[in-house]
């Protein structure tokens, strides 16, 4: 009888003790549950007040840079009138070009063409021309010759107004002639810029860069062949 009566009271412990163990892994699961939620709950709240932070440095950020960009469109609108005005007033009109003379009251200039070298000394005269201590017309006894080194004074309306002396040097007489025209074109641009346009648009003011063609080796001239013997 006492054994029966230990099993029976033993019984009721062991069921409690079931009890107990089914109930242990869901209290557990509950608890991580919890504490997953509390995880959960304390991310968002973070990352909220985390917008919150970005979202209100932004707006500040842009209305700062929207207050600077309205401010530098005015301080660009206002002053251009300004600016123009000032900018009108400060250009001054070129000044006239002054005539260049020596002590003498004689403008001087180089002239060339081809191998051809003429200085160029022009005053106030006659119209009368040497070169080489030569008259022109002795010098150049050719009349297109005289009508080419006169061409400056006739586009320019200055014929036989000025006194030309010359000394030519190098290349044969019709460089020399062509020198001489260019040198009296400058030396007439510096006694009176006011004439610069006139001798420019003629084309006496520019030197002419052409010069001989050199010769090739195998050539007779710079392009002529020597005749070909087929045998």
């Amino acid at each position: 009888m006492v054994a029966k009566k230990k099993e029976t009271a033993k019984k009721p412990e062991k069921a409690e003790e079931k009890k107990t163990a089914k109930k242990a892994p869901a209290k557990k699961a509950a608890a991580k549950e919890i504490k997953t939620a509390a995880k959960k709950e304390t991310k968002a709240t973070a990352a909220k007040t985390v917008k919150t932070v970005v979202e209100k440095k932004v707006s500040k950020t842009a209305k700062k840079s929207l207050d600077e960009l309205k401010e530098v469109v005015k301080e660009a609108e206002t002053p251009k009138k300004e600016e123009k005005a000032e900018a009108k007033a400060e250009v001054k009109p070129a000044e006239p070009r002054q005539p260049k003379k020596d002590k003498f009251g004689r403008s001087q200039a180089v002239g060339k063409k081809k191998d051809a070298i003429a200085r160029v000394y022009l005053k106030l005269g006659k119209g009368k021309i040497t070169v080489n201590d030569r008259d022109l017309k002795d010098y150049f006894p050719r009349p297109v010759l005289q009508m080419i080194i006169n061409q400056p004074f006739a586009v320019t309306a200055r014929e036989g107004q000025y006194d030309v002396v010359c000394t030519a040097v190098g290349g044969g007489l019709s460089g020399q002639a062509y020198a001489l025209r260019h040198g009296i074109s400058r030396a007439l641009d510096l006694f009176e810029p006011e004439l610069h346009t006139a001798l420019k648009k003629a084309g006496f003011l520019t030197r002419d860069s052409r010069v001989v063609e050199r010769k090739k080796p195998g050539l007779s001239k710079a392009r002529k062949r020597f005749q070909f013997s087929k045998r």
